[in-house]
């Protein structure tokens, strides 16, 4: 027993975390559990925000607001929007009752919601997973998001934003300029927006081969 001890206490320093129980196998007690702690640890800056990677997962790439991960296999694309938090716009999301889950939370006085549907092309379940004006999207197999779940909760929860550099950024025009918006509020009910992620997706994954062949 005494040995069991060392051993968890070992883990638990090597992974930079607060220990928390979390039954992986509910999706409701993940997200309540890890979004409900506060969590001060961060690993990653961004353009105006910073947030923790967890162990686990690797940072690919940045493009403006938009962030890349992967974990286990699979691609976790993270969006932050810097100016609805500047600006404290409301979430306005509706539960989608067709979907493989949807839920809408409220904890430590943010909105948060999680929508999962099931792709027909590939037979891969589609996570989005929104939660203090940033928003997690990955596509995985159903043996698989409970774990894509957890490592989004712990990422979503540690997003802490810096109100001076992006009110700098604000003044000068910063997102003013850019061609494309992306409304982090927005919810991918309809086919054809779900059809643009599995391209993206499927465009990463037949790099990842071309990676492997050359190696």
């Amino acid at each position: 027993m005494k040995k069991l001890g060392i051993l968890l206490l070992t883990c638990l320093v090597l992974s930079g975390c607060t220990a928390v129980r979390i039954d992986t196998k509910d999706i409701d007690n993940t997200v309540n559990v890890i979004l409900s702690k506060k969590n001060t640890l961060y690993n990653h800056v961004g353009k105006g925000y910073k947030y923790y990677v967890p162990r686990g997962v690797t940072y690919i790439d940045t493009n403006e607001f938009n962030e890349k991960l992967y974990s286990n296999g699979n691609y976790y694309y993270l969006y932050v929007d810097a100016v609805s938090y500047f600006y404290k716009k409301d979430i306005d999301y509706q539960v989608n009752k067709d979907a493989y889950y949807a839920k809408k939370f409220n904890i430590r006085d943010k909105t948060a919601y999680l929508e999962i549907n099931k792709s027909e092309k590939n037979n891969k379940y589609f996570i989005e997973f929104m939660y203090n004006y940033a928003k997690i999207e990955t596509l995985v197999d159903k043996g698989e998001i409970n774990h894509a779940i957890m490592n989004a909760s712990y990422i979503l929860s540690t997003v802490k934003f810096n109100s001076k550099v992006i009110r700098l950024m604000l003044n000068e025009n910063y997102f003013t300029n850019k061609e494309e918006t992306y409304d982090v509020f927005t919810s991918k009910k309809k086919e054809n927006d779900t059809d643009d992620f599995l391209q993206y997706s499927d465009k990463d994954n037949e790099n990842k081969e071309k990676d492997k062949k050359k190696d």
